[in-house]
């Protein structure tokens, strides 16, 4: 099948609402071997929906809409879908009953309007909405095909996952099944130019990179009549791109690079202390976001300036006036500082120069050392980031954690 989605809702229109419906309808389609053509947002607007209706079935044979179910006069979308298929909407039992019992249960009073959200086609499959009260439906006429469902993603989620899904399998005899690799470390040029022939090669399964804010990702795509098929056809270039790219892929799917280091960590009862200056807490705050990582992170300091690193941390005045806040030196004496006062086994540190001013020819904006004290071993890195303040502080926070993860591998994997 082919399919347009299309997105109802003027405020959609105006930039009120983030369109996150078609993003996962265009993911779930794909999923399950239904190829989309096309996205469209139209307002609340009979005429523009019936033309775009009209426009989509010119190419395809599949409409999923999402939005205006609701119970007011502007929401049409399930009225105009049966208008252009010349149906006649008709009390549908089942639906009045759950709307009633859903007002009943919140202790309000079922107003009139809500009624009309009741009526279907007579033919129409109608698909119950446990979190709300506006049912969905899909509609045929001849070969054509209209999928009606809520706004809402709360609602819309789980009914085009557990009724629309299962309804239009019947129409497909392959799936998509997809696998992502997560990469850090290298840009989107270099790791095409490593993986060139394999990209240039593909036909099933297909190999596409993507260039993210955090990371780099590609994404290993293949259809077949089956997800093991699909599986088997994935394994051997997944295989082949991962004795390219080595530990430059730190995780698979949706996994985070926080989630990685920490459970790296935790999994090896490896404590840890941070302290940051220019990331101003960011690592401690990325790390903390693993749920279970208070077993090794003892504490996180932000020790801005050259009194607190001295303080705090134990850095040497003289190491300040000879060398400067943003010095190899600084860090590394920050790192250890901080794993000595915490009393833990890695101690991290970042001191750097996120502007926007502040810069010289010596130290430039973007300027940032790491330095990472492990076991008694200290080691530091000069890093140059480029972009506003808040860029320079989220890579150097991302790259400090995964500079954590190279080391930690080759102290576990030795």
């Amino acid at each position: 099948m082919r399919a347009e989605i299309i997105s109802v809702g003027t405020e959609i229109l105006l930039g009120d609402i983030l369109n996150t419906n078609a993003q996962f309808l265009a993911k779930e389609l794909a999923a399950i071997g239904i190829d989309v053509y096309n996205q469209t947002v139209v307002g609340d607007n009979e005429e523009r929906m019936l033309k775009a209706f009209k426009n989509a079935f010119e190419k395809c044979d599949l409409i999923v809409a999402t939005g205006g179910l609701g119970p007011t006069p502007d929401d049409l979308t399930k009225e105009t879908a049966a208008k252009f298929f010349e149906q006649e909407l008709v009390v549908h039992e089942e639906s009045w009953k759950h709307i009633e019992s859903y007002f009943n249960k919140s202790g309000r009073i079922m107003e009139g309007s809500n009624a009309k959200q009741a009526y279907f086609p007579k033919d129409a499959v109608v698909l119950p909405n446990p979190n709300g009260t506006a049912p969905g439906a899909i509609l045929k006429k001849d070969e054509k095909m209209i999928v009606v469902l809520p706004g809402p993603p709360k609602e819309m989620k789980p009914m085009f996952i557990n009724h629309v899904v299962p309804y239009l399998q019947q129409y497909s005899d392959t799936i998509l099944v997809s696998k992502v690799l997560r990469i850090f470390g290298i840009g989107e040029g270099v790791m095409a130019e490593e993986i060139s022939d394999i990209i240039n090669g593909q036909s099933n399964p297909t190999v596409a990179p993507y260039a993210k804010e955090r990371d780099v990702t590609l994404r290993i795509t293949a259809k077949a009549r089956d997800e093991e098929e699909a599986r088997k056809l994935i394994k051997p270039v997944e295989d082949k791109i991962r004795e390219r790219l080595n530990d430059n892929i730190y995780g698979e799917d949706d996994v985070t690079l926080e989630e990685v280091v920490a459970k790296m960590l935790v999994s090896n009862k490896l404590t840890i202390a941070t302290a940051e200056s220019c990331t101003g807490g960011l690592i401690a705050a990325t790390l903390i976001n693993y749920p279970g990582i208070s077993e090794v992170f003892m504490e996180g300091a932000v020790t801005y300036s050259n009194d607190s690193k001295m303080q705090r941390l134990g850095v040497k005045s003289d190491t300040l006036e000879k060398y400067g806040a943003v010095s190899e030196e600084t860090a590394g004496e920050m790192a250890e500082g901080i794993a000595k006062k915490a009393g833990t086994r890695v101690g991290i540190s970042t001191t750097g120069i996120a502007g926007p001013g502040g810069g010289s020819t010596d130290k430039p904006v973007g300027l940032v050392y790491m330095a990472i004290h492990i076991d008694g071993t200290t080691l530091v890195r000069k890093f140059n980031f480029q972009g506003s303040r808040e860029r320079i502080r989220q890579r150097a926070t991302m790259n400090a954690l995964d500079w954590l993860r190279r080391e930690l591998i080759k102290k576990f994997n030795n």
